[in-house]
């Protein structure tokens, strides 16, 4: 057994199983304390909330509580392994919630024989919390889950596979563009990948200007294009109109390489078909499309990324799902919706262009970090990241009309 995977087994384990626990937020101590807190004085609240739900935000702890919900069927890069064998990655998941943005979060598995039974369990829970985490769920039966969740819940439904990863994404893929000189509306794309998360990321790219037309979509049966048949409804948005069939073909001459695959699919004399200065992210975990050392060594005008922490540019969802949650429960938004999520790469990228704080240098074990090729989006650690991007979430779910309140209060996130 490998050190690593022992220490990891142990982390798990050691001193108490599992990775969360619950803590008591008021006095317990006295008979007084204890009539407040249940029989009788819990009646009171009760009555309250019967009267005007909205008090629950008041009296209850569900403003500040995320649910982790998985049914394990696309657990990291293992593939489905089944709900309970998810439970470390969602408690992981309820760990950064509360690292990151000081939320409370609690983990769900659910067992289900079809997508039907998933939605009502999860939309029959749904009041218990301020907001819910998708986690881990395949495709295409995620994409039904968020849209049918989105329609019957009334707080915020989101898929982390999915946006989580194409926020980080868009906010890395900027900026990348702006230090190579590129527009994003001009530049050509290809994804290698057809998932949730190689979709979402499109979509939002589109979003931030990227053309249709020129983004070029590879599944494992090649070039997704117009002629082909039976293509399911999330692949037929990037059917595009083209003769060209092969990875080859489609890096011909193109300015960005999207990776959401699987390992080494991108050999390095495809890379060398790119245009000058093209952008590179390769987010297969733990093995990337193709390794940082190959990709440098065959273009040195590149700037390159991976969902690795031990190589610059690392695109990791965790620099913006806990904060988009904090900003959109903190108005009491009943959506994450495109604007907040456009807020949200925005001020990303913003914070990336900023100097680098000395406590971010020691956590990352960096001597210097300043924008450029080697430092597009900034490292998780960045303490910078919560009020900036809680506060544009924010903002962007009142201006967009989906939140409760309607103005930040006095000083947020200040």
């Amino acid at each position: 057994m490998s050190d690593f995977r022992q220490q990891a087994l142990d982390y798990h384990a050691l001193p108490t199983p599992g990775k969360i626990s619950v803590e008591l937020t008021t006095p317990a101590e006295t008979v007084n304390d204890l009539a407040l807190a249940y029989s009788p004085g819990v009646a009171e609240p009760v009555r309250e909330i019967a009267d005007d739900p909205n008090l629950a935000y008041k009296f209850t702890a569900k403003g500040n509580m995320v649910a982790v919900i998985s049914n394990g069927s696309a657990i990291l890069g293992l593939g489905n392994l089944g709900p309970l064998a998810s439970k470390p990655v969602m408690e992981g998941k309820a760990l950064l919630f509360k690292r990151f943005a000081g939320l409370d979060s609690i983990d769900i598995e659910v067992n289900h024989r079809t997508t039907e039974e998933f939605i009502n369990t999860v939309a029959n829970i749904a009041d218990t919390f301020g907001g819910i985490n998708l986690e881990d769920i395949k495709a295409p039966e995620c994409f039904e889950i968020e849209r049918e969740l989105q329609k019957r819940c009334k707080i915020p439904i989101f898929h982390d596979d999915q946006h989580g990863t194409a926020i980080v994404t868009a906010a890395g893929m900027l900026n990348a563009l702006e230090i190579q000189g590129k527009a994003i509306a001009d530049a050509r794309f290809v994804c290698m990948g057809a998932g949730a998360a190689a979709i979402a990321c499109m979509e939002l790219l589109i979003k931030c200007g990227a053309q249709r037309e020129k983004v070029y979509m590879i599944d494992r049966n090649g070039v997704i294009h117009t002629r082909r048949e039976n293509l399911p409804e999330h692949k037929l948005a990037f059917a595009n109109n083209t003769d060209k069939r092969t990875l080859e073909d489609v890096m011909d001459g193109a300015d960005v390489f999207l990776g959401l695959s699987g390992p080494d699919v991108l050999p390095a004399e495809t890379l060398s078909l790119m245009a000058p200065n093209p952008v590179v992210f390769a987010c297969s975990n733990p093995d990337p499309e193709i390794k940082p050392e190959l990709a440098h060594a065959t273009r040195s005008d590149l700037i390159m990324a991976t969902g690795r922490s031990d190589y610059p540019n690392q695109v990791n969802n965790v620099l913006c799902f806990p904060f988009i949650f904090r900003g959109a429960l903190d108005v009491r938004s009943n959506a994450i919706n495109d604007e907040m999520k456009v807020a949200a790469v925005e001020a990303l990228r913003a914070v990336s262009k900023e100097p680098v704080p000395e406590e971010v240098l020691l956590a990352s074990n960096s001597s210097s970090l300043e924008f450029g090729r080697d430092y597009i989006i900034p490292k998780p650690m960045d303490p910078r990241l919560c009020s900036r991007i809680a506060k544009a979430v924010a903002q962007a779910a009142i201006d967009s009309g989906v939140a409760f309140l309607e103005e930040l209060p006095e000083g947020y996130m200040e």
